[in-house]
């Protein structure tokens, strides 16, 4: 993991080359010399915070519409309970 540093301006600039750093490790943004933010990548916020893709969210990504999903439906039997 490589660790990037960039000012306000240079991440204006230039914030491609911040978004590939970003891939490989956190890139850290100063004002006036000093650190004021960082960049990470969507997968290692989620990593740090704990975070997971609900179903709802993996179901709602674009290009998703066109994929058939006709799950079996669930046979479930109700039972007697002895609490004796």
């Amino acid at each position: 993991m490589s660790v990037t540093t960039l000012s306000s301006r240079e991440l204006n600039q230039d914030i491609g080359r911040a978004k590939k750093a970003a891939l490989k490790g956190p890139v850290f943004i100063t004002d006036r010399g000093k650190p004021a933010h960082v960049l990470l990548s969507i997968t290692e916020y989620q990593r740090i915070t704990g975070q997971r893709r609900s179903i709802v969210e993996a179901l709602s990504m674009p290009g998703l519409a066109d994929i058939e999903f006709d799950p079996q439906r669930a046979n479930i039997h109700s039972r007697t309970v002895d609490l004796s």
